[in-house]
């Protein structure tokens, strides 16, 4: 008997298709993504099944290839997916393959895309003042010669400033890979994608204390916009060190 070829996509697809068990297909990753598969680019597939339906497909949980990566999960667990957690992106801007809840499916994906009020307010704080944190150490360090720590301490502030940024917009944070896909399509309020971009990158590389300052410029206001005034004040004459000069 020959050796059995590994499952591919279309194959798999086609079993899922078939099986009633089977209420949601959501692809994630770079085929979700258009323009950013390569040759290397798998399938990174959600299999969802009806709560207790009884299907022979769960023999495929957990399967990983090269070529094909499969999450097998009841329609309730896949409710759950990512909220929160670190799939909250990839499930946000998956790509909805099969839908047999009238639109069910499309809709819990639509809503991980969508951060709830009241959890966009407390992870915003959060992250300002983690942001402000890895900043002030950043620029004071560079103040009192230390550059490796300043330049660490900058590059480290750049995921917190994302994290906010993303949060106040009530989003979340694109994986690295995505960031400038997403910012492309989806830019930030008040934010030129580009300049922004350029800032990440110059601070992330360098540790430039004039960009980190120009770059906390823009968020203070925005913050305080939001509500988050406490969270700024409570570091006082600190801020100074902040702010450009």
């Amino acid at each position: 008997m020959p050796p059995q070829l590994p499952l591919t996509y279309a194959a798999f697809t086609e079993l899922a298709l078939a099986d009633p068990a089977v209420v949601g297909l959501v692809l994630k990753g770079s085929q979700a993504h258009e323009g950013m598969t390569t040759a290397y680019s798998d399938h990174d597939l959600y299999v969802v099944l009806a709560d207790g339906a009884a299907t022979d497909l769960t023999r495929f949980t957990g399967h990983r290839t090269p070529g094909l990566d499969l999450v097998v999960v009841t329609l309730t667990a896949f409710r759950a997916a990512g909220m929160p957690g670190f799939e909250r992106y990839a499930l946000a801007r998956a790509r909805v393959v099969l839908d047999r809840l009238d639109g069910g499916i499309a809709r819990i994906v639509a809503a991980k895309a969508r951060l709830g009020a009241g959890e966009a307010f407390r992870d915003s704080g959060r992250w300002l003042d983690a942001y402000a944190n890895s900043l002030y150490r950043s620029v004071k360090n560079d103040r009192d010669g230390h550059g490796l720590a300043a330049r660490l301490d900058a590059a480290e502030s750049i995921g917190f400033l994302l994290e906010l940024l993303f949060a106040l917009d009530r989003r979340p944070r694109p994986y690295h890979k995505y960031l400038e896909w997403e910012l492309a399509r989806y830019p930030l309020p008040g934010w030129d994608s580009a300049a922004l971009l350029a800032a990440v990158d110059t601070v992330a590389r360098t540790g430039d204390v004039p960009t980190q300052r120009r770059l906390f410029a823009r968020v203070e206001p925005a913050a305080r916009r939001a509500g988050h005034g406490a969270v700024l004040d409570a570091w006082g004459e600190d801020l100074l060190l902040m702010r450009p000069r």
